[in-house]
């Protein structure tokens, strides 16, 4: 099948090393944030934080979140351009909602006398919610909506990328702790270049379970 999605698909792969001498345009970055600003979830919820790392001190930081455990990931973070934190809000609550409600009134989405009437959609979030008010399941998912738009969005624009649940949450919630505010991230996305030759995941072949075997039209 040719097709340009097809094409991105095929072509992006899990980057195991980065050439630090190359770095994400400010062009590509501000298209990757309109991308996960745009990104889908459940009643508009919209429950993350996305926190780009690009200065060295901020890298620096980051680097520091390795030292316990995922030591395999560390060497990206020095060396691919940006990191990008996925956090998550684990405890949404109504007050978060109405954030989102007035964004679609201000829009035009929702008029302004159907206020109380959009909090409908509310429902949902209490069906995920338990009696502390933690619903953090439900809103690490939609997160990883985001994740997938996004690196299927920097597959479009060329930039390679390695998602990494090897990260040390505990440890990123103390040295990021004014960036997240209490959101919570347990998985990130390096992005940037690979190095060509010591990149050893680029040249292997695209291996996936035949589409037989796990999708079925009925």
């Amino acid at each position: 099948m040719t097709h340009p999605i097809i094409t991105d698909l095929k072509t992006r792969y899990t980057t195991k090393k980065y050439d630090a001498t190359k770095r994400v345009s400010a062009d590509n970055l501000a298209v990757i944030c309109q991308a996960m600003r745009l990104s889908p979830s459940s009643i508009n919820s919209q429950p993350w934080k996305f926190i780009i790392i690009e200065s060295d001190q901020a890298k620096q930081r980051m680097h520091d979140t390795f030292a316990n455990k995922f030591q395999f990931n560390q060497p990206h973070i020095k060396t691919a351009s940006h990191i990008i934190l996925f956090a998550y809000n684990p405890k949404y609550s109504r007050a978060d909602y109405a954030t989102v409600i007035d964004a679609d009134i201000a829009s035009g989405r929702t008029p302004a006398d159907n206020r109380e009437q959009a909090f409908g959609a509310y429902a949902f979030v209490d069906l995920n919610t338990d009696a502390s008010g933690n619903n953090a399941a439900w809103t690490k998912a939609q997160t990883y909506i985001a994740l997938g738009n996004t690196m299927h969005t920097v597959a479009r624009l060329g930039i390679d990328s390695t998602p990494m649940e090897g990260v040390d949450s505990e440890l990123i919630s103390e040295l990021f702790a004014n960036e997240l505010d209490g959101y919570i991230c347990e998985v990130a996305l390096a992005i940037g270049y690979h190095e060509t030759q010591t990149d050893y995941n680029v040249k292997l072949p695209k291996s996936r379970l035949s589409q037989e075997q796990i999708i079925q039209i009925i």
